[in-house]
C-alpha cells in the first residue's frame, strides 16, 4: 500500500477517507432513474463526499450485502443475443422465407390430392434447406462461444468475510473475484495491466493513465485522478471517472463501483445491439428474387391449369399438374444452394483465419462498394512510437532524443507510454553510452498542475543537470533560452513564436507534441519545483499513434476492387487525416460530429459521396453515417474494435472485426479478422464476389430453364391429348437437377466478374431469364417434334414415351447448360467448370438416362426409350449449347457480365 499512496502506509485508503461515515449508510438505488448510470453528480464531489452520496462501507462488502446487491442488480455481464429454442428456430426459417412457404402450402395440396410422392418431394426440398443453414450457423456460433469461454476475467476487490458467531465483523482483505459478481458498491483496486470491470468513481489514485479509445476513439491514454472534477459535463469526460471496457496503461487507484452491467455505457451500447439485425442487401436480394420468380408464377400457372383444364376436361388433373408445374417454376432448392456456397465460403476464409458469424455476410462482404471503418486498432497499430526529434525549428536532433532518454530512463515513478516509447526508441549502444556517462541524482515528479518532470543527473565531470519534459505552454514558461545551432539565444518572443509554430506544425499533422528543457545546475543535496527556471529550451519529441503495415496496401487493393473507404471515428480530424495521409488515403473533405449533427438526412446522404473522414462522432452519429449511405443506395461494410463501434457494426451490411477487439465489437461484428494484416480483407472480398457469382449461375440456370419450361408445357398442353409430363415426373425433375448444382460452390469464377462489387440486379436477372428461356422452349418443342413425328408419340398409349422423351431432354438439357452459363467466356476451352461440378452433372445426367430402364420406371411412369432417340438427343442438345452460347455472347456485349 505504501506505493500506492505513500500517506496511508498500514491503512486501507477507504477507511481513512470513510472513517468519519455512518456505518449504517447503505448504497443509493433508483430503479427509476432514466440513464443506466447518474455519474457527473458524483463526479463533481470531492472522494469523502463522493463516497457519502453513494453510500459505501469504506471496509468492503460483505457475503450478504454482495448477495443482496446482486439479487438486485442481477450479474455483471453484458445483453447478448439469445439462441432460440431449436423447434422455434426451425418454424421460423420455414415460416419467413417466401419459398419455404410456397413449398409448404404446395405439399399440403399435393397430399390432399392423393400426390403423396410429390408431396414428399417438396417436404424433402424444404427440410433439407432449412437444416443445412441452421446447423452450420449454429455450428459457427458454437466455436465462436468456445473461444469465449476460454478467457476468464477476474477483478481485484476489497470483500469482508461474513461477520462471527459474535457479530463482530472481520476486517476486509484483497480477493479476486470473476468479473460477472461483481456488484454496484464493490471497492476495486487497479494497476497497470488490468482491464477497468465496470463504472466506478476513483477514490485515490497515483499516475493513473486509463486507455479508453474503445470508447471513445482517442488512441492516447487520458490521465485520471481521485479529485473532484466541477467542470465535468459528460461522463466520459470527468478526469475521476473510469469506465467498463477501457483498461489501465499505468499507475494504480482504488475505485467503488457505481454501475455494473447493462448499467454501464459498455452496457448500453451492447443493448443496442442485442435482438433482431435489419436485413442486408443480401437478405434482400434473395427475397427480392423469390418474389420475382412467385410474381412469374402467379402469372403462368393459372394459365396453365385453364388451357389444361379446357383443353382436356379433367380439372382435377389439370389442378395437379398446375401444381407440379408450379414446384417447377419456382427454384425451391435456392436456400439450400445459397447456403451451401455461403458454407463452403465460411471454410475458405477459415483457411485464411477469418472466423465467419454470419453465413450471409459472406456475399456481403464481396458486395460492398464502400468501407467504412474506425482508425485507432484498425487502421492503426493501437500503440504510442516515438516518431520524431526535432530541434526547435523542427530539424532533427539526437541530442533532443538523448535528453528525453535521460528523463524518461531515470524517473522513478511508473512510465507511461509516452516513456515507454522514447526509451524503446533509443538503440543498445547509445543507451549503455548515457547511463555510463550521466547517473541519477534526484527528481522532481510530475504533477497535474506543472504538467511536466524533472531529473537532475550528474556526468562523470562531477557537473549537475536539470532535464525537463512537459506540455509545450508550461515547458514554454520556464525557459529563458533557446539552443540554436549557433549556440543558445535569448528566449525572446520571436523565437518563442517560432518554437511555438513548429510544435503546431507537428500537432496539426496528428502528433502529441512534448518539448524538453535542460539547464546545468548548481550541486545541492536536494532538488525543488524552484529549480525549474531559467531552462534552455532544446527541442520537441513527437508521438503517434503509427499505421498497421498493411494498411496502406489493403485501401490500395480494395480501391483496385472497386471499394472506397471512407474513416469513421471519435478522434480529432486532424490526427485522423495525418493518419490517412500515411495509409494513402487521400481525403479531399472532412466533417466532424456537430457538423453531422446539425444535417438532414437528405443532406447527409449527399454530403457522404464526396467525404472521406467523419471525426469526432459518438457511436450514433456513426449509425447516422451509415444509414446515409444506405439511402444513397450504397452497399456498407463497417470494421471497428471498439465498444463505440458496436452499433455501426450492426448498421453495416457487413460488420467486420479483428481478435484484439473488445468483446462487444466482435458480439456485433459479422466477420472476425484473426490475421493482423489487412491484406486478408482482399482476400475476404474475391472470397465473397465468388460466392455470388456461383449463386448467380444457379439461379441463372434454374429460372432460365424453368421459365423456358413453362413455355414448353403451354404450348404442348393446348395440342395434347394428355399431359406433357406428369406432375411427379416433373417434381423429380426438379430434384435431380438441383443435387447436380449443389457442388456449384466448388465452381471457379472469372476474374473479370471478381474486378468489381457485384449486387442483385433484378432487371438484369430478369432479361437473362426472358432471353434464354425461350431458346430453351425452342429446343424443347424440337423434342416435342422429335418424339411425336419421329417416334410415334402420336399414337395411342404413347404418352409415356413422350413424357419420358421430354423428361430426358429436359433434365440433360438443363444439367449441361450450366457449362454455357456459368462463364462469360467461351466454355471447354477458355473456361472449365470445376471437378466437382463435372461429375455431379455427370452422374446426374447418368441417373436421368438410366431411370427409364431402372425397376423405378414404372413407379414414375417411365418407358424405355428406342435407342436411335439417343443420336437424336444428342443433336439437340449440341445445337441448344451453341444457341444459348451466341445468345449469352450478345447479352453480354449489349449490357455487360451480369
Amino acid at each position: 500500500m505504501s506505493k500506492f499512496l505513500p500517506s496511508f502506509i498500514g491503512t486501507s485508503p477507504l477507511a481513512v477517507v470513510a472513517a468519519a461515515l455512518p456505518s449504517a449508510l447503505r448504497f443509493e438505488r433508483d430503479r427509476q432513474a432514466p440513464a443506466p448510470h447518474p455519474l457527473i453528480e458524483v463526479a463533481r464531489l470531492e472522494p469523502a463526499a463522493a463516497i457519502a452520496h453513494l453510500g459505501v462501507d469504506g471496509e468492503g462488502l460483505d457475503p450478504g450485502e454482495v448477495a443482496a446487491r446482486r439479487a438486485e442488480y442481477g450479474p455483471n455481464a453484458l445483453a447478448e443475443e439469445r439462441r432460440r429454442p431449436f423447434l422455434v428456430e426451425i418454424a421460423r426459417r420455414c415460416f419467413t422465407h417466401p419459398l419455404n412457404v410456397l413449398l409448404g402450402v404446395l405439399a399440403v395440396v399435393s397430399w390432399l390430392g392423393d400426390d403423396a410422392m410429390g408431396a414428399l418431394i417438396m417436404l424433402a426440398m424444404v427440410f433439407m434447406s432449412v437444416f443445412l443453414s441452421y446447423f452450420q450457423e449454429t455450428r459457427t456460433s458454437r466455436a465462436i462461444e468456445r473461444l469465449r469461454s476460454l478467457v476468464s476475467n477476474t477483478a481485484t476487490v476489497r470483500r469482508r468475510p461474513a461477520a462471527g458467531a459474535d457479530g463482530v465483523r472481520v476486517p476486509a482483505a484483497k480477493v479476486e473475484v470473476a468479473i460477472d459478481q461483481l456488484v454496484p458498491g464493490d471497492v476495486v483496486h487497479l494497476a497497470a495491466g488490468h482491464m477497468i470491470p465496470a463504472d466506478l468513481r476513483l477514490v485515490a489514485a497515483k499516475d493513473l493513465f486509463v486507455n479508453q479509445s474503445s470508447l471513445t476513439g482517442e488512441s492516447m491514454p487520458v490521465e485520471k485522478f481521485a479529485a473532484a472534477d466541477r467542470d465535468a459535463t459528460a461522463p466520459l469526460e470527468a478526469r475521476n471517472l473510469c469506465f467498463m471496457g477501457s483498461n489501465v496503461v499505468s499507475g494504480s487507484a482504488l475505485g467503488v463501483i457505481v454501475a455494473t452491467g447493462a448499467r454501464t455505457t459498455f452496457g448500453a451500447l451492447a443493448g443496442s445491439i442485442a435482438g433482431e439485425r435489419a436485413q442486408t442487401s443480401f437478405d434482400r436480394g434473395v427475397q427480392r428474387f423469390a418474389w420475382l420468380m412467385i410474381r412469374f408464377m402467379a402469372v403462368m400457372v393459372p394459365f396453365v391449369f385453364l388451357v389444361n383444364g379446357f383443353a382436356k376436361g379433367a380439372w382435377l388433373d389439370a389442378f395437379m399438374f398446375a401444381v407440379a408445374v408450379s414446384v417447377g417454376l419456382a427454384p425451391e432448392m435456392l436456400p439450400m444452394i445459397v447456403t451451401i456456397n455461403l458454407a463452403k465460403g465460411a471454410m475458405e476464409m477459415a483457411k485464411k483465419d477469418v472466423v465467419v458469424k454470419r453465413l450471409g455476410a459472406i456475399q456481403n462482404f464481396g458486395a460492398i462498394d464502400v468501407l467504412c471503418t474506425d482508425k485507432t486498432g484498425t487502421l492503426t497499430q493501437d500503440r504510442v512510437i516515438l516518431e520524431r526529434h526535432v530541434d526547435v525549428h523542427g530539424g532533427e536532433d539526437e541530442r533532443v532524443l538523448e535528453f528525453a532518454f535521460l528523463n524518461s530512463h531515470h524517473q522513478t515513478g511508473l512510465r507511461n507510454l509516452l516513456d515507454v516509447a522514447v526509451i524503446e526508441r533509443v538503440d543498445a549502444d547509445a543507451r549503455r553510452r548515457l547511463l555510463g556517462e550521466y547517473t541519477l541524482v534526484d527528481e522532481v515528479p510530475f504533477d497535474f498542475t506543472r504538467r511536466r518532470m524533472s531529473v537532475i543527473v550528474r556526468d562523470r565531470a562531477g557537473r549537475h543537470f536539470l532535464v525537463a519534459k512537459g506540455a509545450v505552454a508550461e515547458m514554454l514558461g520556464i525557459c529563458a533560452r533557446v539552443r540554436v545551432a549557433s549556440g543558445d539565444v535569448a528566449a525572446d518572443e520571436a523565437c518563442l513564436a517560432d518554437a511555438r509554430r513548429v510544435a503546431r506544425d507537428m500537432n496539426d499533422d496528428g502528433f502529441r507534441v512534448i518539448a524538453l528543457g535542460m539547464r546545468e545546475i548548481e550541486a545541492k543535496a536536494t532538488y525543488s519545483l524552484a529549480d525549474e527556471t531559467g531552462l534552455v529550451l532544446t527541442g520537441f519529441v513527437a508521438f503517434l499513434d503509427p499505421p498497421k503495415d498493411s494498411a496502406a496496401d489493403a485501401i490500395r487493393a480494395l480501391a483496385d476492387h472497386g471499394v472506397a473507404v471512407k474513416v469513421l471515428t471519435g478522434d480529432n480530424d486532424i490526427v485522423t487525416r495525418n493518419v490517412c495521409r500515411q495509409v494513402g488515403l487521400r481525403v479531399e473533405r472532412w466533417l466532424v460530429g456537430p457538423e453531422v449533427a446539425a444535417m438532414g438526412d437528405e443532406e447527409l446522404a449527399i454530403a457522404t459521396r464526396d467525404t472521406q473522414v467523419f471525426a469526432r462522432l459518438d457511436p450514433a452519429q456513426k449509425v447516422r453515417v451509415i444509414e446515409a449511405l444506405h439511402r444513397d443506395g450504397r452497399v456498407v461494410g463497417f470494421m471497428g474494435d471498439g465498444i463505440n463501434d458496436g452499433p455501426a457494426l450492426r448498421a453495416a451490411d457487413v460488420g467486420i472485426s479483428v481478435d484484439s477487439a473488445v468483446d462487444i465489437a466482435k458480439e456485433a461484428a459479422d466477420i472476425i479478422l484473426l490475421e493482423k494484416s489487412l491484406m486478408v480483407l482482399e482476400e475476404g472480398l474475391l472470397e465473397g464476389r465468388k460466392v455470388f457469382g456461383n449463386i448467380l449461375k444457379y439461379i441463372k440456370m434454374t429460372a432460365s430453364s424453368n421459365f423456358g419450361n413453362m413455355f414448353s408445357v403451354l404450348g404442348a398442353s393446348a395440342f395434347l391429348p394428355f399431359l406433357p409430363m406428369a406432375a411427379v415426373q416433373i417434381l423429380l425433375n426438379n430434384l435431380l437437377y438441383d443435387l447436380s448444382q449443389t457442388s456449384v460452390a466448388t465452381d471457379d469464377v472469372d476474374p473479370e466478374y471478381l474486378a468489381r462489387p457485384r449486387q442483385w440486379d433484378m432487371r438484369a436477372i430478369t432479361r437473362f431469364v426472358l432471353c434464354i428461356g425461350p431458346v430453351s422452349s425452342l429446343f424443347d418443342y424440337a423434342t416435342f417434334a422429335l418424339l411425336w413425328f419421329v417416334f410415334g408419340a402420336n399414337e395411342p398409349g404413347r404418352a409415356g414415351l413422350f413424357q419420358t422423351g421430354w423428361f430426358v431432354e429436359s433434365l440433360l438439357s438443363q444439367t449441361l447448360v450450366v457449362h454455357v452459363i456459368r462463364t462469360g467466356r467461351l466454355p471447354f476451352v477458355r473456361s472449365r467448370a470445376s471437378r466437382a461440378l463435372t461429375a455431379t452433372g455427370v452422374v446426374i445426367c447418368l441417373i436421368g438416362a438410366m431411370l427409364p430402364y431402372s425397376p423405378l420406371a414404372p413407379k414414375f411412369g417411365f418407358v424405355a426409350l428406342p435407342a436411335t432417340y439417343w443420336l437424336y438427343l444428342a443433336l439437340i442438345l449440341a445445337a441448344y449449347m451453341a444457341l444459348a452460347q451466341v445468345v449469352k455472347t450478345a447479352l453480354i456485349r449489349r449490357f455487360g457480365l451480369l
